[in-house]
């Protein structure tokens, strides 16, 4: 499989891709796969009430992609030292506990993209910011699980996204090199975490507009999961 050079983005912008072999592709989860940007969204903001401070939907929507000491890092570096950081993280969690602990949602395509990839006999890899406990709740719930053997999760690196750790973790497991890897992710701090892992990154937006520093980190920028699929589709040596 390989990237054909009239690909260009949904989005229009104006970024030539080479010619290069794919050897394997990376799925990101939260946003991506899952349906479950909405869940923590509204699981923040209500955490936020609950120990008595204003987090807005938008302010979530920026954090998307960061999880465990990442996101904690963020919440104190963007509030006061006021801010009760470990109250609001335990009403998180509290919060977020009964939203996910059963089976989430599959963004439209997600099952039909891993099916069609492992059909061409296209490694498949996962490079989530969730824990790998909770990453392999989510694929066996979902049906996902035949089509992922490789996952790496937040518990697996030292550092979580915007950080690349989890995709170099899924590229040696992989056996692949960084360059002739495909990402997909939704958001910003994923974009950034695949970019910076060397791959060839295809961003399908979830609540995230991309910005020009993001298109241009970003092989492809794709409307949903049905064109990332034909954007590899197309990309089949046949």
């Amino acid at each position: 499989m390989t990237f054909s050079n009239s690909m260009r983005s949904d989005l229009s912008f104006d970024q030539h891709v080479a010619t290069r072999p794919i050897s394997a592709v990376i799925f990101d989860m939260d946003g991506l796969l899952l349906d479950t940007v909405p869940l923590y969204a509204e699981a923040m903001v209500q955490a936020g009430q609950d120990v008595g401070v204003n987090i807005t939907h938008s302010y979530v929507l920026s954090l998307v992609g960061l999880l465990g000491s990442e996101l904690k890092a963020r919440l104190i570096d963007d509030h006061d030292l006021g801010f009760p950081i470990t109250n609001y993280l335990k009403a998180m969690n509290t919060r977020l506990e009964p939203r996910l602990g059963g089976r989430v949602s599959l963004k439209p395509g997600a099952a039909d993209l891993a099916k069609y990839l492992s059909s061409q006999k296209v490694p498949l890899a996962i490079a989530t910011s969730m824990k790998h406990a909770e990453a392999r709740h989510h694929l066996d719930a979902t049906g996902l699980s035949p089509y992922f053997q490789i996952v790496a999760a937040r518990d697996d690196v030292a550092q979580g996204k915007p950080y690349p750790d989890v995709y170099f973790k899924a590229m040696s497991m992989l056996g692949s090199a960084p360059a002739s890897c495909v990402a997909l992710e939704d958001s910003f701090n994923g974009v950034r975490a695949a970019h910076a892992a060397g791959a060839m990154t295809i961003m399908f937006p979830d609540v995230q507009i991309p910005t020009k520093e993001i298109e241009g980190l970003c092989v492809q920028v794709a409307r949903d999961l049905y064109r990332v699929k034909a954007i590899l589709s197309a990309s089949t040596d046949t």
